[in-house]
């Protein structure tokens, strides 16, 4: 399953629409200007994946439903095997996998996430983002500098970072090779 940003933007679109929501209620209730959601509502600008948390949740209606057209159907238990988890782009060249996009009313968002090294990375300073709510970061493999307002750590193979989204944070690959972690969005 894979998903298309103008496809998004259409079901985002025709769903406010359908429950008669306005523009402006959904820019207030996704935390972004009017011009801003007219604009992701068009599909002029890519979604980050708090906004689409933040409009799934406005409009009654899980995340995988704005992202793909497909309603979540399991409860009991849901299985992803390897390498077929839904990818999300998310952010330029990092590799995202839901691991759970076939399970109904999540309290969390499980992520598979691979981030590149890129050498020119190294001495630039880590962009940063804020969302609503809380996330933990479990290192499977490589190694991740993970910054945090003017905080720096240096997370290894097993090593797991738990933070409060609100805060400005951003993570670069280091060490040579890419990093894979498990993210876990609540």
């Amino acid at each position: 399953m894979d998903y298309n940003i103008k496809d998004v933007s259409g079901r985002l679109k025709s769903t406010r629409e359908y429950l008669d929501i306005t523009v402006e209620e959904m820019s207030k209730k996704t935390n972004v200007s009017i011009e801003e959601y007219i604009s992701l509502e068009n599909g002029e600008k890519d979604f980050s994946l708090s906004f689409l948390n933040e409009a799934a949740e406005a409009l009654g209606v899980e995340l995988i439903e704005l992202l793909t057209g497909v309603t979540p159907k399991l409860n009991t238990y849901s299985v992803v095997r390897k390498d077929h988890g839904l990818p999300i782009e998310r952010r330029e060249r990092f590799a995202y996998q839901h691991l759970a996009y076939l399970f109904k009313k999540k309290e969390i968002e499980p992520l598979l996430v691979t981030a590149p090294y890129d050498e020119e990375e190294q001495s630039k300073p880590i962009h940063l983002s804020a969302h609503d709510g809380q996330e933990m970061d479990f290192i499977l493999s490589g190694k991740l500098k993970f910054q945090i307002g003017d905080h720096i750590e240096i997370l290894n193979e097993g090593d797991c970072v738990y933070y409060d989204s609100k805060n400005p944070h951003g993570m670069i690959a280091i060490g040579g090779q890419e990093c894979k972690f498990l993210a876990v969005l609540i």
